[in-house]
């Protein structure tokens, strides 16, 4: 238990002054869209791109803080990350200035992660493009990857293990700037070596690794692919992203993901996501809020601010 006595119980959280349902939420992951006024191939082109989450055309409408707000309910975010969203990459820096602009219209997004390619020539420009806003406090790349464990080889190009891309990466601390990583975890060897290589550059593993195939041999392999990682300490994790096909998001098929997370990275490292308004093909907003009260209502209260908000504020320089 929290040490919190018998309070109310509502919802199934304990409600005794400040209770889980009362913490305040940094959501350390969502989106922001304008299809009318910008341009994001695999929202705008007519042909779909292979997505994790099947068809996602539900999902191919603006999205912005009005919108997640009204989605976010009773939930009390008082802060938010926005990730990028795979916009024009002719021009990634764009998507920074045209979320500068949102931020100042709505105060929402708080802080943002912008994209780069680290192999890109012109690298250290987009870096600096992103640095002058003062919301960035990194990018997200998604290296290069294969498609099932089995095929993972180490060393291939565009991958977090090529000479040119790490010649990129190294600019980030530079600039002061963390690395949201999203891939699958049968690349987190690659990511270990990556963080051990470059201590001063936090990793951000996104989407808890991308859990998806949960038989008994899947599961057992991520986790031990999140143990790999996690020897790391520059390493954290964000849990979100957790949907699958057709299924809709519960506590009962997430529940063990969660807890197997936190119990490998600690509750120091591991911060809880939206990924909305992608993860509402997975679920409500606060189906999956309340599931991840539920998935820690064991722990204690001063445990569960720190994955709800203190370890975001803190990785996120908020």
């Amino acid at each position: 238990g929290d040490g919190n006595g018998s309070g109310e119980i509502v919802r199934g959280f304990v409600m005794n002054g400040q209770g889980a349902a009362d913490l305040p939420i940094v959501d350390a992951h969502q989106h922001f869209w304008d299809l009318e006024r910008n341009y994001y191939p695999w929202l705008c082109d007519p042909e779909p791109i292979p997505f994790r989450y099947g068809d996602y055309s539900a999902i191919k409408t603006n999205f912005l803080p009005p919108d997640y707000l009204r989605d976010a309910g009773a939930n009390r975010i008082v802060k938010t990350v926005h990730m990028e969203a795979e916009w024009d990459r002719a021009d990634p820096v764009a998507e920074t200035r045209w979320i500068g602009e949102i931020a100042r219209q709505h105060g929402l997004p708080s802080a943002c992660i912008g994209h780069a390619e680290p192999d890109r020539d012109d690298i250290g420009d987009i870096l600096a493009g992103h640095a002058e806003s003062p919301l960035v406090r990194g990018i997200r790349h998604k290296p290069a990857a294969v498609a099932r464990p089995g095929d993972a080889r180490r060393g291939a190009a565009g991958s977090m293990d090529d000479p040119k891309w790490r010649q990129g990466y190294a600019l980030l601390e530079r600039f002061g700037f963390s690395y949201d990583l999203q891939t699958p975890w049968w690349h987190l060897d690659a990511a270990a070596d990556l963080a051990a290589d470059f201590p001063n550059i936090p990793l951000i593993i996104n989407h808890t690794g991308l859990p998806s195939d949960r038989s008994e041999e899947g599961l057992a392999g991520w986790r031990r692919a999140l143990e790999t990682a996690a020897a790391q300490p520059n390493v954290a994790l964000k849990i979100s992203g957790l949907g699958r096909p057709g299924q809709p998001w519960s506590v009962e098929a997430n529940g063990p993901v969660i807890r197997d997370a936190i119990a490998i990275l600690g509750t120091d490292r591991c911060m809880f996501a939206s990924n909305y308004p992608v993860d509402r093909l997975a679920g409500p907003f606060t189906t999956i809020f309340d599931g991840f009260r539920s998935a820690v209502a064991d722990r204690p209260l001063a445990e569960q601010r720190k994955l709800f908000h203190d370890n975001a504020v803190r990785v996120y320089r908020l």
